[in-house]
């Protein structure tokens, strides 16, 4: 599937403030919400019409219908009148561009991604965890490369991908349990959905440093990816560069490309604060 698409599931940050705050017309409010939460995010992974969204969320048509209503009119939502989906809209641009606009992370490791991008047939990549999939904050490549789903708006399940692994692996072990516990969509034959296999990689590249997948996401393409810590040693985000399959099969090439990774990552996270050999807090 184009964006790692799954089944959207209610905030349970809201869920809790509902059952704190103790109002007697509180918790309906934010069950309201709770359900416009899940409606924009199965929209951000990928647009669909109103008949999609009552289906994959099991929610009452007329529900979803006055949600859908309410967020184009508010232009957090926009509707395809060819097509009649629904897909995000651009209040909602405004509010992402306005948090990449403060993000500390991206601002400290965007000189280093910008010296990888002079790699031949590179795309270069800053990804955090959402949820369950690895989100893009940033992505450049070269024109003449245009390798497709590398670029914004193509978000993954965790356990597929060089980048996904990496934010995966450092995450919380409980998170982590979870995550494998739950269904493991396959994008191609080799995306690798076995718990038990995925737990081995994941404590190979928390030992490695860095992650190495090929054609998982894509059968064409491969990728490397490294993690950035935190003045605490917490990983935060993580680089990653997405190539052609075939250059990671040569030796000297994917050497390269690893011994650059690494140097972005390393550069990025010390000028956030960490230190080599830190421990996380």
């Amino acid at each position: 599937m184009a964006r790692g698409r799954r089944k959207a599931t209610p905030n349970a940050d809201a869920a809790d403030g509902a059952a704190a705050s103790g109002e007697a017309d509180g918790g309906e409010s934010l069950r309201g919400m709770d359900r416009t939460f899940a409606v924009l995010e199965r929209l951000a992974e990928q647009p669909a019409r109103a008949v999609d969204v009552t289906k994959d969320l099991n929610l009452p048509w007329a529900t979803v219908y006055r949600t859908l209503m309410q967020l184009e009119k508010a232009q957090f939502l926009r509707r395809d009148a060819a097509t009649g989906r629904y897909e995000i809209g651009p209040a909602l641009w405004f509010i992402g561009t306005s948090y990449i606009a403060n993000h500390r992370v991206l601002k400290a490791v965007l000189p280093h991604l910008h010296r990888a991008e002079r790699l031949e047939g590179v795309a270069v990549q800053l990804s955090e965890r959402v949820g369950r999939l690895s989100v893009n904050v940033y992505s450049a490549q070269p024109l003449a490369e245009d390798i497709t789903k590398a670029h914004y708006g193509y978000h993954f399940p965790l356990h597929c991908g060089s980048k996904g692994k990496v934010l995966l692996a450092h995450s919380d072990p409980a998170f982590i349990e979870s995550f494998l516990a739950g269904p493991l969509e396959r994008l191609t034959d080799e995306t690798v959905t076995d718990p038990e296999v995925l737990r081995a990689e994941l404590a190979e590249l928390r030992s490695a440093g860095y992650s190495l997948t090929l054609g998982d996401v894509q059968p064409f393409t491969g990728s490397v990816a490294a993690p950035v810590r935190d003045e605490t040693g917490a990983v935060v985000a993580c680089i990653s560069f997405v190539v052609r399959r075939s250059m990671l099969r040569q030796e000297k090439r994917r050497a390269e490309l690893v011994d650059e990774l690494l140097r972005a990552a390393h550069a990025g996270s010390m000028d956030l604060g960490w230190r080599p050999g830190q421990s996380p807090a």
